[in-house]
This record gives structure tokens, C-alpha cells and sequence, in this order.
């Protein structure tokens, strides 16, 4: 080839070539299904960011770019006020009272698949509260599975909480799991070092948000030419409460002490988040992947209100909503909602349609053209009219609580229904003689539910208690019942709603019994660092006395180094039973099967002592589980003593309670 006719290639035929090839390129791209990323945030309220004008503080500038390419929701919500039962319902399209999962219990080591009736509850409770599921059961068809059935490729990055293995997220469709994590929470830490059994960081003091995104960024690039579905379930900004440094203070020079959110921790962690959804929206942009790709945000619950940070102020605020985490006000389940759709959503539009987090699934079914399995049903239902602006009748929208964790502003076990302007509670049992008894709030007139309208408005009231009572039986739920021990002198209407004391009265007891559930449980300060998992733990009539809420109570205790010699010592009192004592590198550690637990068995009767070694590796820290006989009748613990190294440390909860 001489120089003329390379240079009529190089200059002519090559560029037209390549225009060529990237016109192909362009009408492939063309022909592939949308893609499908769903950016879940944890504990994130609907006051929390900029989206709706409700703060001054946070900051959430990618969150706004984000609202700005799609429809922001007025009235999104969450399944549940717990993160579990509604990261259920996301994957299920199914009302947690229908899965039977209602607490946040995925990390815990108990497999419990199927919901029962509570055995007991404590004497000042109308009702006592039902089990909840531990896993997501594999039997449910997943959002995954159908998108990897139609030639998706699948990943999920972030928080699961929906059991380890056999049910975890690479068991319910998901080719990828990062960081393949039990846990309610990152491993330890926001900012590396973090304690992932098999993810490590690549730098120190790596921040646990900015890796995901980059790992799934790097995901999304290597599957650009494939139809995706990728899960980013963000652990921000549930606890611990920490963040980079730097963020923390740049925070702290704005703290308004009058502005209600004033955490600047807080306000880092969600700074943190923002980046990562910014990091996500920038890769769409860069691969031209954002006009084929379907963006979905919310939050699992509301933003949480009753833990401290920054020397003892709230992680945020959620007014003007009333409540939060772990309650079913609308703060503990309005949450933040931006939904994304190329061709279908007007940028920047906004809805009041109501719409929660079972809706999800049918909803991109329906938009994508994907049928549902044969016999598969959904609680949820399909919104798509709503995004394209149209008005849409939206069907009653429920929520299945049936705890009373020991928060500000909780309620007995509950459940509750949405329609149109009015929205009731139902508390189970809670009026006279066994019956129920309802709150009932025109949103409308009423966002922050101070006016219950129940007496002036009966008719609505029997008729939404219909629709509930459809609802749960349609649902097949589990629902709690009258508690035949509750004792009236005991029961005090005037504390429900309010923050139960952290501190042991002049009677010695103390709130440990509203804890119910593994996951729900307060920590009581009173037992000097035991944690109740599991079961409730209470100090009465001079001992601490324990009683299971699950099938594997147990007394949790963060022991840190021990010298592998180490000895535990107690005296107890039961009906007798069986038990175990188990050491664990961290709270979602699984147990070593190089160290067995120490095995132990009561017989009924009078109060016994017992010593137990201690199976842990010689000077490694970590926690010691008591597993107590308590699962059917109560255990009574005298006292507790752990000896490592020469050094006893003794828990003496006779004299904790008040007994000479």
C-alpha cells in the first residue's frame, strides 16, 4: 500500500468506520431493557434531607440532583418502622404480616422461618407480642430472581439483614454480594479498620460508603453492556455514629443550638451517603448509561430520634412529623422517595400519591413489561400511572408492627391503615376488658398527629378497622394476644408514648422488660454492660430475672481480651433446662469450630452454682453469649462472675437491686 492510499484509509475510511461502529453500538444499547439500580438508605427520615425543605442543616446536594431527573413523593413510605420486615417487602413485594418477618433479627443465629403466637409478656403489657421470622425464606420470589430470569445480571453492595447463609443475598438471585455482611451495621466501623469476616479496606482509614460506590461503580462499567439490576442498599446512616473526621468538623461550625438537627456527626454520615449516590449518578453519566437506567431511593424506616451522639443530643429530628424509628407515626414510616424512569417520569416533577415499599416490585414489573410468576402474588401494587403524572387511586396502604420497643413515642403492638386523608391505628388490646383500641389522625389537618379523632368519628373508625381486619386476614398474619398475666396495678396509660427511664427506680426495676425482641431490645444501663437478646432481663425482687421472647434467649456481654484460661462463674435458679456458654469474635461473628460452646444442664429446684470455662483464643477480644434455660418459664440470676488473667470481675444483681 502506498503512502496516497494509507492516507485515504487513515483520513477517510477509518473515521467513517468508526462512526460506523459506534452508530452500532448506539442501536444495541437501543435494544436492551432498562436498567435497574434501587438505592436504599438506612434509618434515613423523611425530614432529613433537602428534598423537601424541611432542614437547614444536612446537606444532600446529589440527593436534589437526583430528585431533578425524576418525581420526588410527598407521601412515600415504608412497609415497617424496622429496617428487615421492610427490606422484605422491597425483594417480596409481600406485607411483612404475610412473611412474618417484624423485627430486625436476620443477624441473629436463631433460624426462625415460620411466625408463632408469644409465649408471655411482662405483667405491665395488654398483650403480648408475636415471633418474629428470622429469615427471608428462599421459597419467596424475589425482585432479584425475576430480573436474573429475564437476563439481568444481578448485584447487591451494602447492608442485606435478612439472614447469612442459606439466605443470603447470593441464595435470593444476586450474582454479587459486597461486603457479604449479616449485620445490622458496618463491622465495627463507618472509617476503617472495620472487621468484615472476608471484605478488608485498601487504605487506612477508608470510609465504608466511598468504597461501595466505587465497587459498584466499577460493577456497573464491567456490565455496561448487559441489562443490570444492582441493589445499593447503603449502611448509612444507621449506628454506630462516626465519620470522616474532617466532615465532623466541618459540620460543627455550622450547629444551630437552636435548629433541632444539630448532630455533625450525623450530618457527615449523611454527607458521606449523598457522596456515594453522586459517585453512582456520575458513572451513569460518564458510560451514557443514565437515559436507559432506572433509578429508585427511599429510606427502610424513619430517621432515628432516641439514640445520643455528640455528647448526648439526637442523631436528627423528625418534625414536623411525630415520632420516629420503631414507631408507626409518620416518623417512624414517611420516608424520603425519588423515583427516576427515562421516558417515563417528567424531571422534576413531584406526586402525593401514597405508595410503600411493597409497591416497588410490581411496579417495575408492570413498567418493564415482565410478567409475574405463575401464582404469584403481590401485597404490594403497581404505581406506574402515577409516574407518568396520571391520577391514581391508591388502595388502603397498611402497616404490621406488632412490638413496643422502649422509644420515644411508642405505641403497644399495632398495626395501622392509610387511606386517602385519614389514617387509624389499631392497638391490640390495649382498651378495657381484652378489647382494641384506635387512634385515628386527618393527616391533612393533622400532620403531626396530636388529635385523635377516634371518638368523634366512629363510623370511620369501624370502617377502617374493617378494612385492617380484611387485611390481616388476607395476610394470614400472626397477631398478637390479651396477656393473660397483665396485672392493671402495674399498667400505666399515662407512659405509653413517652421515653421509658434509662435508670432503676426506687423498686429496683427498670424497663428492661419493654424490650421484647432480639434486635428491639434497650440496653439497660442498670445491668452494667449484659445485653438481653432475645429475651426481656429485669431486676425484681433481688435477682435479675430473665425471660425468653425467643427460642434461644441469651445474655450478651462485650468481654474483650481474655487470657484463654478464663472462667465463668454463676448462680442461678430455673425449672430446669439446658444451656450453653459461647465466645465470638464479634456480635455477627459465626461461632469457631474450633471452639466449641460450653454446654450446661439445671435441674428444677433450688438455687445451684455453676463454673464454665471459657473457650476463646488466648488474648483475642471479643463477646461471651450466656445462653440461659429461659425459653419457657423465667431464670433467675444471682450473680454473674468472669475471671481472666488473675482478675475477677463480679455482677452482683441482688445489690444491684436494691438487696443488701
Amino acid at each position: 500500500m502506498n503512502t496516497q492510499t494509507l492516507r485515504f484509509w487513515v483520513v477517510f475510511v477509518c473515521p467513517c468506520l468508526s462512526g460506523f461502529l459506534d452508530a452500532q453500538a448506539v442501536v444495541a444499547a437501543q435494544s436492551l431493557p432498562p436498567n435497574v439500580i434501587f438505592i436504599l438508605a438506612d434509618d434515613l427520615g423523611w425530614a432529613d434531607t433537602t428534598l423537601y425543605g424541611g432542614t437547614r442543616f444536612h446537606q444532600t446536594p446529589n440527593l436534589q440532583r437526583l430528585a431533578e431527573r425524576g418525581m420526588l413523593f410527598t407521601r412515600g413510605y415504608s412497609a415497617s418502622p424496622l429496617c428487615s420486615p421492610t427490606r422484605s417487602a422491597i425483594l417480596t413485594g409481600l406485607s411483612p404480616a404475610r412473611t412474618g418477618i417484624t423485627t430486625p433479627s436476620g443477624h441473629t443465629e436463631e433460624v426462625i422461618l415460620q411466625a408463632t403466637v408469644g409465649a408471655r409478656a411482662a405483667p405491665q403489657h395488654k398483650a403480648v407480642m408475636p415471633t418474629s421470622v428470622t429469615r427471608l425464606k428462599s421459597e419467596y420470589r424475589t425482585l432479584a430472581e425475576s430480573f436474573k430470569d429475564a437476563g439481568y445480571v444481578t448485584a447487591h453492595f451494602g447492608k442485606w439483614h435478612l439472614g447469612r447463609e442459606p439466605y443470603s443475598a447470593l441464595q435470593q438471585g444476586f450474582d454479587t454480594d459486597l461486603p457479604h455482611h449479616p449485620g445490622p451495621g458496618p463491622a465495627g466501623s463507618y472509617v476503617a479498620p472495620w472487621k468484615f469476616d472476608t471484605f478488608h479496606e485498601t487504605k487506612p482509614g477508608e470510609h465504608i460508603e466511598d468504597r461501595m460506590a466505587a465497587e459498584a461503580s466499577a460493577w456497573i462499567e464491567q456490565y455496561r453492556d448487559k441489562p443490570f439490576f444492582l441493589n445499593y442498599w447503603a449502611f448509612s446512616v444507621h449506628a454506630p455514629f462516626n465519620a470522616k473526621q474532617e466532615l465532623i468538623e466541618k459540620h460543627r461550625q455550622r450547629v444551630d443550638p437552636q435548629d433541632p438537627q444539630r448532630s455533625p456527626t450525623y450530618a457527615a454520615m449523611l454527607e458521606s451517603f449523598d457522596d456515594a449516590v453522586g459517585t453512582l449518578l456520575q458513572t451513569l453519566d460518564r458510560l451514557q448509561l443514565a437515559d436507559r437506567t432506572v433509578i429508585v431511593f427511599t429510606s427502610d424506616n424513619g430517621g432515628n430520634m432516641y439514640n445520643e451522639v455528640d455528647g448526648g443530643v439526637s442523631p436528627t429530628s423528625n418534625l414536623p412529623l411525630r415520632g420516629g424509628k420503631a414507631t408507626l407515626f409518620e416518623g417512624g414510616t414517611r420516608v424520603p422517595t425519588v423515583v427516576v424512569w427515562p421516558g417515563i417520569t417528567v424531571a422534576g416533577s413531584r406526586s402525593d400519591v401514597m405508595i410503600q415499599s411493597e409497591d416497588y416490585y410490581p411496579t417495575l414489573l408492570d413498567g418493564l413489561g415482565l410478567q409475574p410468576a405463575d401464582g404469584q402474588q403481590f401485597d404490594g401494587s403497581s404505581f406506574l400511572p402515577a409516574l407518568r403524572g396520571q391520577t391514581q387511586p391508591r388502595p388502603p396502604l397498611f402497616q404490621y408492627f406488632p412490638h413496643n420497643p422502649a422509644v420515644p413515642d411508642w405505641l403497644p403492638p399495632a398495626v395501622s391503615v392509610h387511606r386517602d386523608d385519614w389514617k387509624l391505628i389499631r392497638i391490640f388490646h390495649g382498651g378495657e376488658a381484652g378489647a382494641h383500641r384506635w387512634l385515628l389522625f386527618n393527616l391533612t389537618q393533622d400532620l403531626g398527629e396530636q388529635k385523635n379523632l377516634a371518638a368523634q368519628e366512629p363510623a370511620i373508625v369501624a370502617e377502617l378497622d374493617g378494612l385492617i381486619e380484611q387485611f390481616l386476614r388476607r395476610t394470614n398474619a400472626v397477631v398478637p394476644i390479651p396477656n393473660p398475666a397483665f396485672d392493671p396495678a402495674q399498667y400505666d396509660a399515662l407512659q405509653e408514648g413517652k421515653p421509658q427511664p434509662k435508670k432503676r427506680g426506687a423498686n429496683g426495676k427498670t424497663n428492661a422488660a419493654q424490650a421484647g425482641q432480639a434486635g428491639l431490645a434497650e440496653d439497660n444501663p442498670a445491668l452494667l454492660g449484659w445485653k438481653p437478646r432475645g429475651c426481656t432481663a429485669e431486676l425484681q425482687d433481688g435477682v435479675l430475672r430473665v425471660s425468653g421472647t425467643t427460642r434461644e434467649p441469651f445474655l450478651g456481654f462485650a468481654a474483650g481480651k481474655l487470657d484463654g484460661r478464663a472462667e465463668l462463674r454463676l448462680r442461678l435458679r430455673c425449672a430446669g433446662g439446658a444451656g450453653k456458654l459461647q465466645w465470638l469474635a464479634s456480635p455477627t461473628a459465626k461461632p469457631a469450630a474450633d471452639l466449641p460452646a460450653t454446654e450446661f444442664s439445671v435441674k428444677a429446684g433450688d438455687w445451684v452454682e455453676l463454673g464454665l470455662q471459657v473457650k476463646s483464643p488466648a488474648e483475642a477480644a471479643g463477646i461471651l453469649r450466656l445462653f440461659l434455660p429461659a425459653q419457657d418459664t423465667p431464670v433467675e440470676v444471682d450473680w454473674i462472675e468472669l475471671t481472666s488473667a488473675g482478675k475477677t470481675r463480679r455482677w452482683d444483681f441482688g445489690r444491684l437491686a436494691g438487696r443488701p
